[in-house]
């Protein structure tokens, strides 16, 4: 279904976004991971992607510095002559409450889950438009960008804003053929919440009161829906957040 395409992957030595990069390299993309850990570091993930499909550029990419993006993503287009599929997927989440917010980690969350989204759609479109590749941009937005959940402020509100990013992105670059679409997992068994459930009692037990469907998701589940995104069938989809998240967004009461 991808074959001949070229899919990006930030954040794709972590949970998700490696998951999202086995699954579009199963489909015949060829893969780019970014991640800001080495590569001798991360061996193991660049080899689930290589076999199931083939050899993976892996490139170490801080999204935060608008340099380090514009190079690594010229030397992308110079191998592979473009990117047709960017999952802007990065990003970080700390747990503290709201009067224990430090200045510091608000900023970390708006560097690396907004600022660091705008580098990467905005070099990636600059691509697209100078190459006419009529591509897809897919951010990794979260059910908590609509709904507040304690004591992750900086997250919650550096995810809102990135779903105003895409939006801006899909109205703004529809005349050049490129979409822009958002998926908003839910609580997701992998990452810091994957952690959390295993180490955190109470959180645990807030988890199993507000999803409906009454588990967590997976990380496949998760890119199964970007590699939907991805493709032929949702070619008149833009600008949407498409919702995976068990139904936490439903309110799940006592």
């Amino acid at each position: 279904m991808l074959g001949g395409k070229t899919a990006l992957i930030t954040g794709g030595a972590g949970d998700m976004g490696n998951e999202m990069a086995v699954h579009l390299a199963r489909e015949g993309a060829r893969i780019v991971l970014w991640d800001i850990r080495p590569p001798q570091q991360v061996g193991e993930r660049i080899a689930r992607v290589e076999a199931v499909g083939g050899p993976v550029v892996y490139q170490q990419v801080d999204v935060t510095d608008r340099a380090a993006v514009d190079r690594a993503l010229a030397e992308v287009a110079e191998q592979t002559g473009g990117v047709h599929i960017a999952c802007i997927n990065a990003g970080i989440v700390e747990s503290a409450p709201f009067l224990e917010v430090s200045p510091e980690m608000w900023q970390r969350h708006l560097d690396i889950n907004l600022t660091g989204a705008f580098h990467v759609a905005q070099a990636v479109a600059r691509v697209m438009v100078a190459r006419q590749i009529p591509g897809r941009l897919i951010f990794t937005s979260t059910w908590v960008a609509e709904i507040p959940w304690p004591e992750i402020t900086p997250y919650t509100v550096s995810k809102a804003g990135l779903n105003m990013l895409m939006k801006q992105a899909a109205r703004e670059l529809a005349p050049y053929g490129i979409r822009a679409n958002a998926i908003a997992p839910g609580i997701v068994n992998a990452g810091l919440a994957g952690r959390q459930m295993r180490e955190d009692p109470a959180y645990a037990a807030r988890v199993a009161k507000v999803i409906p469907l009454g588990a967590p998701g997976t990380p496949v589940e998760i890119a199964q829906a970007v590699v939907y995104l991805a493709g032929p069938q949702t070619a008149y989809m833009t600008g949407t957040v498409l919702t995976l998240d068990g139904g936490c967004s439903l309110f799940q009461f006592d």
